[in-house]
């Protein structure tokens, strides 16, 4: 018995039904080697079909077809501006950003937020997702002389540390 391929990508399969069909295999026998080397729901036999008709026809590409789309709203010029509103109020919310920019849903303000600015929610503040090298180094330096001063002070330094909101933010 075969080992079974899990996950096979779409072209993979593809490429099989074209190969198999340039030997002439019957589609039916095409499914069913299909089945047997990547498992049940790998594809069906009416799209198997569909593939060897299209094979058939000349078609030999077998990676999907590009397909036009809504045109995004979003444009570099917006992530931009929605930047420059966030370094001006670090405190914003979606929903404060939705009534600056109302050409834009609240999930894709969202996704730009997240995704394309890389800033997360902390503590009601919006932060970048990951600290850079620079600021690690930074951290790890200050952690070091706060280690040197306490075992040197005892707890007179800690009485000396004042704590507050730090917000880290793209620069």
């Amino acid at each position: 018995m075969f080992k079974t391929i899990a996950d096979p990508v779409d072209c993979e399969v593809r490429s099989v039904i074209r190969s198999l069909n340039a030997k002439k295999v019957k589609p039916a026998e095409i499914h069913r080697q299909l089945v047997e080397i990547y498992g049940e729901n790998v594809i069906t036999d009416g799209k198997v079909r569909k593939w060897v008709r299209q094979f058939n026809y000349g078609r030999t590409n077998v990676h999907d077809e590009a397909r036009t789309g809504r045109p995004s709203v979003v444009n570099d010029g917006l992530v931009a501006k929605v930047n420059e509103r966030i370094r001006e109020n670090r405190r914003f919310t979606i929903r404060m950003l939705y009534d600056e920019f109302p050409q834009i849903s609240n999930t894709v303000l969202h996704e730009t937020v997240t995704n394309r600015l890389n800033y997360h929610k902390l503590c009601s503040s919006w932060v970048p997702k990951m600290l850079t090298d620079v600021h690690k180094t930074k951290r790890l330096g200050s952690a070091l002389k706060f280690r040197t001063r306490c075992s040197e002070e005892d707890n007179e330094f800690l009485n000396k540390i004042v704590t507050g909101d730090e917000t880290w933010v793209c620069s």
